[in-house]
């Protein structure tokens, strides 16, 4: 008989106790449930039923929020009702006897955040976009606030039992927080006005495939902007500044490849004047970092924030109160050099000494990262073990010599710009996805794509790791990353589209009788209503045609040209030469281009018209 592993545990929960299976747990020490994971959690009435979560779509099974969630479930509307002094007053934790008891039942995270700004909390939806929001972090973290749901609602003899194990190794505390972070998306969800948002948040990747015209693109801009502006306005172009850059949108082609999507070698001008090649992010690395940053922005407590300005405000009054190119500086080793420039990255300086490499681009995000730390270096050895290596490199007594050059200087800052940052949603748009040569185009990012391995689950080595700054450098998706793609079905390259890929999507099939609210915008209902009679009388026809199918019907997008355009100008400017390209070849060629003209209403110039109106 094989040994299991691990031990798991059970922990049962009273109105009147706390007791585990574990001898090792203890109600004085609620930190130790930083070291164990939940593996099943239920509530147990006295007469022996069994009730467990109802969990919602994308909800994780079996984590530390489960318990709580499931108290709040049973005993939702008893919640709901307590006055507003008794939700604030309501105990959750407590982690030693003699320290705080950390209250509140709180109506939106931002509340939460007024009472106790921390990432550490559980949100739990209910009644159409309402929450609770309760402090929540390890596993026995909400034990007092499920005791004390007992004590208040339930009745004699309920229990909550909890079953857990202690974690591996590599079951750290980020990878917890990742999937809290998920949880906390999907929940955010209720509330949009438009019913692909949800789909989308759900699946995390989708398709819109169907017919020309059925405003797919345009459908995509519609989702993108209700999810960033949490379903108060569908239209894009109402987005702020700021929000837009939580939108990305590219159109697949066949030329685009790698370099354009991830990244790769671009020509540059050296210094000299002289052409060069230097890496360069594509547009959707560094719209995952847009993302990423705001993740874990999102996740920094207070005082975190308040130390990062400090020292981005002490870096910039330094690098504002030097001469480029003027004023020396000296290693521990006396090599003297001058700093030339500095961008978000870098810190650019010239050693005029040195024969062979008289120009560095230094790593501005390490001297933060040192000044921020709060250590004091004393040698160059310090920071090199302070970044994990082994040995140092020469960007580092670079690094060490601006290090104590900035803390020299002693400025003083303000902190006036910190600010909390909220999580956001990042929406990424891929029209005619199917255009491109997807396995070229995306490479390894083949899994990272999946929904499955979201945040640093599917980091992946890209093709150049070699020429990053840091070689052990891995790329991955952020959990608050979604993507759209478009593609029509009739496109010829379709049928290459990439199947490793179509696993990875959820692909919406929008037919071309849907979304004829987008008529609307030609303001004239007589227009409209006309409109979409000929296009269905049209559709008909076309469906009628042996080798043709729904796929090849046109779309109300077409129709929106009546803005500017006559029906007759659409037929012979727009509509014909499709539908002549459909059937090139078909026997009877003349007679279903015939059938498709009278179908639509289209008279030869100089024959009578038996709907003046629509024809004007």
């Amino acid at each position: 008989m094989i040994e299991s592993k691990q031990e798991k545990y059970q922990l049962t929960i009273t109105s009147d106790s706390i007791v585990s299976t574990d001898e090792r747990f203890s109600v004085d020490d609620l930190a130790l449930g930083d070291h164990y994971k939940p593996l099943d959690v239920y509530f147990s009435r006295a007469n022996g039923e069994v009730v467990r979560r109802s969990y919602i779509k994308g909800e994780r099974r079996n984590s530390n929020q489960t318990m709580p969630r499931i108290a709040c479930q049973l005993f939702e509307n008893r919640i709901a009702a307590l006055s507003v002094e008794e939700k604030e007053n309501f105990p959750v934790c407590q982690y030693t006897p003699n320290g705080e008891i950390i209250r509140g039942i709180f109506t939106s995270v931002d509340e939460f955040r007024e009472h106790r700004n921390t990432i550490e909390y559980m949100t739990y939806s209910y009644d159409s976009g309402r929450q609770f929001v309760i402090y929540c972090w390890n596993i026995f973290s909400t034990l007092m606030f499920t005791q004390e749901c007992l004590k208040r609602f339930g009745e004699a003899g309920d229990s909550f039992i909890l079953i857990y194990r202690e974690k591996e190794e590599k079951e750290s505390v980020q990878s917890e927080s990742e999937e809290a972070v998920a949880e906390e998306l999907v929940q955010q969800f209720n509330g949009y006005i438009n019913p692909y948002s949800a789909m989308l948040i759900e699946s995390k990747n989708i398709i819109f495939r169907g017919a020309p015209g059925t405003g797919k693109s345009y459908l995509a801009k519609e989702i993108a902007a209700d999810i960033i502006s949490d379903g108060y306005y569908d239209d894009y172009t109402m987005l702020s500044e700021e929000q837009k850059k939580q939108v990305e949108f590219v159109q697949f082609h066949p030329s685009y490849d790698y370099s354009d999507f991830v990244e790769g070698l671009r020509p540059t001008i050296n210094a000299d004047g002289s052409m060069g090649f230097e890496l360069q992010d594509g547009v959707f690395k560094k719209f995952a970092a847009r993302a990423q940053s705001n993740y874990e922005n999102s996740r920094k407590s207070r005082e975190a924030v308040e130390k990062e300005v400090s020292v981005r405000e002490t870096m910039s009054d330094f690098f504002s109160g030097i001469e480029f190119g003027v004023d020396e500086f000296e290693t521990v080793n006396g090599n003297k050099f001058t700093i030339t420039g500095v961008d978000d990255r870098h810190i650019f300086i010239s050693i005029p000494a040195n024969e062979s490499i008289d120009k560095i681009a230094l790593n501005a995000a390490e001297v933060s990262q040192m000044l921020a730390s709060g250590n004091d270096f004393k040698r160059v050895k310090d920071v090199t073990e302070f970044f994990g290596k082994v040995f140092a490199t020469q960007g580092y007594s670079y690094d060490f010599a601006l290090y104590n050059a900035i803390k020299a200087k002693k400025i003083n800052v303000s902190g006036a710009n910190m600010k909390l940052e909220k999580l956001k949603k990042y929406i990424f748009i891929i029209d005619e996805i199917n255009r491109g040569e997807i396995s070229k185009i995306f490479g390894e990012l083949f899994f990272a794509i999946d929904p499955g391995y979201r945040g640093r689950a599917g980091e992946v080595s890209t093709q150049y790791a070699n020429l990053h700054d840091d070689p052990d450098e891995k790329f991955f998706i952020p959990e608050n990353v979604y993507i759209i793609g478009t593609m029509n079905d009739i496109d010829r390259s379709v049928d290459s589209f990439d199947f490793a890929m179509r696993r990875r999507f959820r692909f919406i099939e929008l037919r071309a009788d849907e979304r004829l609210e987008m008529l609307d915008a030609l303001n004239d209902d007589e227009l409209k209503a006309e409109a979409i009679r000929r296009m269905t009388a049209l559709n008909t026809e076309i469906a009628n045609v042996e080798d043709l199918n729904e796929n090849y019907q046109i779309g109300a997008s077409y129709f929106l040209k009546l803005k500017t355009l006559n029906f007759d100008q659409l037929w012979t400017d727009y509509l014909r030469p499709l539908l002549q390209d459909y059937i090139q070849g078909m026997y009877d060629y003349d007679g279903i281009m015939k059938r498709f003209a009278e179908a639509y209403g289209y008279l030869k110039p100089g024959e009578d018209s038996t709907d003046e109106t629509a024809q004007n």
